[in-house]
């Protein structure tokens, strides 16, 4: 009757077997923004925007050994993108040719603990689509051909750069505790309106084990606020608006300036 017994229960762990087993308490990451609305007006010149955050769960060993590493992101609202190429025609600089991508991030700011190549390796980077050199520029027309597509894709990333809408602060993430932390991210003069998204990675060891996010409103402010409005819902109304007031500035001027 025993060896009966066994036997069914050898047959049930057969059939059912254990599941592997879990950490008891495994590591999670939260953020909370300094300000969920940013308001800009006429003379905004960029502003750093700080996010806190907090580990739960952390082993203690580990994060005495420093091996936590936190990559915070601050990604725009995606539209699409016309990237032109001027050539020289008849010693004239004109449009010869463009690539249209769609869904571009048109701002993405990273603060990060330590050096990239010191967090993880660089497959995890382009599975997680981390880093600005791994946002997939979609193009309209995947026809053309890849290389051209590269071309301006580099081109795209560049650009993006020159005007400090796409941005590193490396080291822009600090410990406060062995649990908080706070980042700084930097927001260009000409930082889009909009919702953004801020992301937080967690890494233990350079495995990336944790994310979570939250957004940022950034909209006009004052008179700008009012203009944008009004462009927005009464587009003919703005330019009939634009011409008569270029039709007086230029009679206006005409006056001032005439000689007697």
């Amino acid at each position: 009757m025993r060896a009966a017994t066994c036997l069914a229960a050898l047959l049930l762990a057969t059939a059912f077997p254990a599941r592997a087993q879990e950490p008891a308490h495994p590591e999670s990451i939260q953020i909370g923004l300094s300000t969920d609305r940013v308001a800009i007006t006429a003379d905004f010149a960029g502003a750093d925007l700080t996010i806190f955050g907090a580990l739960e769960n952390a082993d203690p060993l580990i994060n005495r050994q420093g091996r936590y590493d936190v990559y915070v992101v601050l990604e725009g609202p995606a539209r699409p993108v016309v990237v032109r190429r001027k050539s020289r025609v008849l010693g004239m600089w004109i449009n010869t040719q463009s690539e249209t991508f769609v869904n571009v991030p048109m701002s993405y700011s990273v603060a990060t603990t330590r050096q990239p190549q010191d967090i993880t390796d660089p497959n995890n980077y382009r599975q997680l689509s981390l880093g600005a050199n791994n946002i997939y520029m979609e193009p309209e027309d995947k026809r053309d051909s890849p290389l051209t597509i590269q071309e301006f894709t580099d081109a795209l990333r560049d650009r993006k750069q020159a005007t400090g809408l796409y941005s590193d602060n490396i080291g822009g993430v600090q410990f406060l505790s062995q649990s908080l932390f706070r980042a700084t991210l930097h927001l260009a003069p000409n930082v889009p309106v909009g919702t953004h998204k801020a992301r937080a990675f967690l890494f233990r060891n350079g495995i990336f084990i944790k994310e979570t996010s939250a957004q940022l409103a950034i909209v006009k402010s004052g008179f700008e606020q009012t203009i944008y409005r009004f462009a927005t819902d009464h587009g003919f109304g703005y330019g009939l608006f634009a011409i008569g007031l270029a039709m007086l500035t230029g009679w206006l001027g005409r006056i001032v300036f005439r000689k007697d």
